[in-house]
């Protein structure tokens, strides 16, 4: 499986749920790997990959952005970024790994619990 082709240019609509931009090359996306697979079994998750289109993993959910379209039309200074997606549009954002934050902006519980609790993008 290959992963999916980023919509292109600033008028791409973005799939409502959660989204997380992520890169492999960033230490705290790295760590956190196991808890993408993890929520895209809970909530509707859609990771853009920056540089590797087999980061975090090749499934249905994970979506080439290693032309970096859909991270500069978001703005992004840092990876990994979480966001909400509401009819289209951001509707929140937190960067880095925070557990506690990530739990609450997602709405579950029990998430990444091997994992520390903290790790700035």
């Amino acid at each position: 499986m290959v992963a999916q082709t980023a919509p292109s240019g600033p008028l791409a609509q973005l799939p409502d749920g959660l989204i997380a931009i992520v890169k492999a090359d960033c230490p705290a996306c790295s760590l956190i790997q196991p808890v993408f697979a993890d929520l895209a079994e809970r909530v509707d998750l859609t990771v853009y990959t920056q540089d590797d289109p087999a980061f975090p993993e090749v499934a249905d959910w994970v979506v080439d952005d290693t032309d970096l379209s859909v991270s500069w039309h978001l703005g992004l200074d840092a990876v990994p970024t979480l966001l909400r997606i509401k009819d289209g549009l951001e509707t929140a954002r937190t960067t880095g790994w925070d557990r506690d934050r990530w739990e609450e902006f997602a709405d579950v519980e029990n998430l990444g619990p091997d994992l520390p609790p903290f790790k700035p993008g």
